[in-house]
């Protein structure tokens, strides 16, 4: 499988022949979903679910379908019926030949005084890569592949830290990191790789690697 990093929390998985790609959000490059077969969305955050991006995607590839939750769902399941599809924590599905599993349903807390929207993140092909959307969840099962979201408004980084810590990756390759400037880049390696336990890594936009 190639893992190819787009900018913040988007990634482009291929396999096959076949392209899934997760979280095409607004951070991302305009073309992020472009030549998608299938389409992962985590939440409704604009960093993540960019309408326009997905109709793009959509509208190039008629076979091709957005899996994500309720509150994205009916933002967008109207304009392409029948290829927007629900789903929610617990769920499995086959997405352009990439078996998928859901865990988690909430955004990480932002503040107390802020609502929790819904959230879910997918693991897939058993484990092989998982991506957790905006929150730390922990799925039940091995990950070999943690993309992990390194920097945001509702997290720090020893919360980052004990999350690798706590999912165990084979490796973790940062996302979420749009707002993280080049001179703090090296404090997270740092930190994160020394105290993670894991093979800690991280793409440039547009850079691969095999998993």
């Amino acid at each position: 499988m190639k893992l190819t990093k787009k900018s913040h929390a988007c990634v482009r998985l291929e396999k096959d022949g076949r392209t899934l790609v997760i979280d095409p959000g607004g951070f991302s490059e305009q073309d992020a979903a472009a030549g998608a077969d299938a389409i992962l969305v985590t939440h409704e955050h604009p960093d993540h679910f960019d309408e326009g991006r997905l109709r793009a995607a959509l509208e190039a590839n008629p076979a091709a379908g957005i899996w994500t939750l309720k509150s994205v769902a009916d933002q967008i399941a109207a304009a392409f019926p029948g290829r927007v599809h629900t789903v929610g924590h617990g769920d499995t599905f086959t997405a352009a030949g990439f078996d998928v599993q859901v865990h988690g349903e909430l955004h990480a807390v932002i503040h107390p005084d802020i609502p929790r929207i819904t959230n879910v993140g997918y693991l897939i092909d058993g484990g092989r890569v998982f991506h957790p959307g905006d929150a730390l969840t922990v799925p039940e099962h091995p990950v070999e592949t943690l993309m992990l979201p390194v920097q945001a408004p509702w997290n720090k980084i020893s919360e980052v830290i004990d999350y690798v810590r706590e999912v165990k990756p084979q490796r973790a390759y940062d996302i979420h990191d749009a707002l993280l400037t080049d001179l703090a880049r090296p404090i997270y390696d740092r930190q994160i790789g020394a105290l993670g336990g894991t093979d800690h890594q991280r793409l440039t936009p547009g850079a691969s690697a095999d998993v």
